[in-house]
Order: structure tokens, then sequence, then C-alpha cells
């Protein structure tokens, strides 16, 4: 299997009022072509900086990051764009509530010199269960589920072939969140995606992923095999309690 991601020993340090904070320590985890990973643990746990890190939207103060075998630099060029895309946690944030879904799905295509813009704008609504009649609606106009299916659209517009995907059901009602997953689910399957998926949810990422990183104040505490995670064999007292946890809330 082609290694799509690989972190390679990860630091993240942010510079907070003076004081250096290490969000990320040594991550290290490989990602392989299709499949579906998850990084799951709680809220400051650092899952979500290293998804920032991979977009260049965190500082690598250490180790590698690497796309396709190719290490990334501090940058991220139009080539890495057409390669990784990601979903953000809030649609209504992520999307330009001034701007039509016709404009938030062109917006890719003319930066990348794509043409046909009218034919992938309605195939893109369309891929998402969306209608073309949408096209020219704004954010506020959508349901949550609606403007997330928007969000994942405009990631697929270069047709990536890997999506990070950030807690991309949190803010979504219950019933919403699984149609979601499994248009998530679907898409992969079509298109053959690689997701590296965050979530705080243990029951999501059972859904979602094959393999999974525990994370634990910046720190990767266990990895799982999601058999794993179905029997309940863990190692780590912590991945016990994210378990226990979901149980309670009844994931």
């Amino acid at each position: 299997m082609t290694a799509m991601i690989e972190i390679d020993g990860l630091d993240v340090t942010f510079r907070v009022k003076g004081h250096e904070v290490q969000a990320v320590k040594g991550a290290r985890f490989t990602v392989g072509e299709g499949e579906s990973y998850g990084l799951v643990g709680e809220s400051g746990s650092g899952k979500s900086t290293i998804l920032r890190a991979i977009c260049g939207l965190a500082p690598v103060t250490g180790g590698t990051i690497r796309i396709e075998g190719r290490p990334l630099g501090p940058r991220r060029d139009k080539a890495f764009a057409s390669k990784v895309q990601m979903v953000f946690q809030d649609p209504y944030a992520s999307l330009h509530p001034r701007h039509t879904l016709d404009r938030i799905l062109s917006e890719p295509l003319a930066i990348h010199g794509i043409g046909e813009h009218d034919r992938r704008v309605v195939a893109a609504l369309e891929s998402v269960g969306l209608p073309a009649s949408f096209r020219f609606r704004y954010p506020h106009q959508l349901s949550g589920g609606q403007r997330q299916r928007v969000a994942i659209a405009r990631a697929l517009m270069l047709e990536p072939e890997i999506l990070l995907l950030d807690e991309p059901t949190s803010a979504l009602d219950a019933s919403v969140q699984a149609e979601v997953l499994n248009l998530l689910w679907d898409l992969r399957e079509e298109r053959g995606l690689t997701y590296l998926m965050v979530s705080h949810d243990l029951a999501v990422v059972d859904h979602m992923c094959d393999r999974m990183a525990v994370m634990e104040a910046g720190r990767i505490v266990e990895t799982l095999e999601r058999p794993d995670l179905l029997a309940g064999r863990f190692r780590h007292p912590y991945t016990r309690k994210l378990f226990e946890a979901s149980l309670a809330a009844g994931g």
C-alpha cells in the first residue's frame, strides 16, 4: 500500500503570551492510499493541530510531514492544494456569507485556471446530494447539513486525493450527522479518496476509520485498528476513559 501521508516525529510549538506551548509532541503515523485514518482525543489534545500543520496553518518545529513520499517545506503551493484539501468543523464559518454557492465553488477553479465552471459546479452540487437549483443561493439560506455538503463539494472541486476532515459533523444534529458521514463514506468509495479524520467522538471514528491514533496532551498514546476498538482491547487507560465516555453519551 502506498503511503499517502507520513507524519514522522512531528512537533508543533506555539508562543502564547511570551511562553512556548508544545501542542504536538513527537507524533508519528502513516496513512495508506485509500485508507481512512482517525485522530481521536479530547479538546486540546493536539489532533486538529496536526491537520493544520499539514496545511501550513500551524508552525512545524520538529519532525517531517510527507505527502506521497515528498517532504513538505514551509509553504503550500498549488500542487499541494490539488492533492490535499481540508473540510472544517463549522461550515458556516468556512463559507463566505456574501458569496453565492456558485462563486464559492468556482473560486478554486479560477485560482487554478480550470475551465468549464458551469458544468463542474453543477456536477459538484449533485455529487453531494444538492440540486443544481441551489447554485445561486447564499450560505445563510441553507441548513447546517446543506452547508457542510457545500464545504465538502468545494474541497472536491480540484479532485484531490486526500481529504483532511476536522470534526466535520460535530456542529450538526445527530440525524444530519449520520447523513453527512454516509456521504463521506460513499465519496471515499467512489473516488478512492484517502481520509485523515479528527474527532472527539469514538463512535464517529468507529463508523468511518480503519485505524486510529488516540491523542492526549499533544502525544499519541495508543494506536488501534477497528477490531480492537469494537472488542474493547485498549492498552492505555486514557483510551478506556474515552471509550467509557462515548458509551455514556450513547455513542
